[in-house]
């Protein structure tokens, strides 16, 4: 199984810097070269904005809206619905995909994130990784300074209240 596989199937792998091959680090950079685009943008240049989204990401619905600085590992795992804001400091660690629907509003200083580190220390050691995606549903809005930690699924209709860690699946219609 290649490094890239297990990084999509919850495999553990080593994350150290370099075990990336070498498809994977040309892809790590191209994020970040587009990631500075974005937040070195201009106000008025929000159609710049969205064009960077657009290539980063692996799908974007129309109307879809980030406010400056946004901070991703890959970009490319991202797979966002239609109608979507996120505004200040929206931080994802997308080792592995994290999917959000139509019509979600994330508050400031959110962080959404896949990767996370076994709880062996002989293995943390070694500098290992496993991934979980990410999914968030239909209409759902995360409050300022919520964290989703990986391998959750927000059901739609859901509200997160801010400062909330998120560490297990949320139902749908209910308010955390």
């Amino acid at each position: 199984m290649t490094l890239a596989e297990k990084m999509k199937n919850g495999e553990l792998y080593d994350c150290s810097t370099g075990a990336l091959t070498e498809d994977l680090e040309t892809r790590l950079c191209e994020c970040k070269e587009l990631l500075y685009d974005f937040n070195h943008s201009r106000p008025s240049e929000a159609e710049k904005r969205e064009e960077i989204i657009r290539k980063m990401f692996a799908e974007v619905g129309e109307n879809c809206y980030i406010e400056p600085p946004f901070y991703a590992n890959w970009g490319c795992n991202m797979h966002v619905g239609r109608d979507f804001y996120a505004n200040f400091s929206l931080t994802v660690v997308d080792d592995a995909d994290i999917y959000i629907g139509d019509h979600v509003m994330i508050a400031p200083n959110v962080v959404i994130a896949t990767g996370t580190h076994p709880i062996c220390p002989e293995l943390r050691e070694r500098v290992y990784q496993y991934n979980l995606p990410v999914h968030i549903g239909n209409r759902v809005w995360i409050g300022a300074g919520s964290i989703i930690l990986p391998g959750v699924t927000i059901g739609e209709n859901t509200v997160i209240g801010a400062g909330s860690v998120v560490t297990k699946d949320i139902p749908a219609n209910v308010v955390a």
